[in-house]
């Protein structure tokens, strides 16, 4: 697959491209990124500012941002979540819900995140990396 890769949300109004993803990828576990999502974690990867383009319905973004100065952009007509950011990143760096890509990509996440912060019933069967807080600390 060539680049650049496309995105959208589900009903189409917004579209994304990407030339180039960053190695690094992750399922979050954090409650917000489980109830934003609806799911047991959500998946994102990173992506440096100049490799991500809006490339339709940029207008119909909403964003939310949480006590804790984090924020999560998604489509105002169909609540597909787009991207996260937080304060603490890197700011010219953009989080975007991978599944949210509609070609295949050159990546796979490589970790758990905020796993202190997991589902009762989460069971981690696979071989990646875990963290209790982002990267930082592992969980035994």
């Amino acid at each position: 697959m060539t680049t650049p890769y496309r995105g959208s949300c589900l009903c189409g109004a917004i579209r994304f491209e990407v030339d180039e993803f960053l190695p690094e990828s992750a399922h979050c576990h954090c409650s917000m990124c489980r109830k934003f999502h609806g799911a047991e974690y959500a998946t994102y990867a990173s992506i440096k500012e100049p490799h991500f383009r809006w490339t339709a319905g940029e207008d119909a973004l909403q964003s939310y941002v949480a006590e804790n100065g984090t924020t999560r952009q998604f489509c105002r007509h169909c609540g597909s979540s787009l991207t996260f950011s937080s304060p603490r990143a890197s700011s010219d760096e953009v989080e975007i819900a991978l599944a949210t890509v509609d070609d295949d990509v050159p990546i796979r996440p490589n970790a758990h995140i905020f796993l202190n912060y997991a589902a009762n019933w989460t069971v981690i069967d696979d071989e990646l990396q875990c963290f209790g807080e982002g990267r930082r600390k592992d969980v035994q």
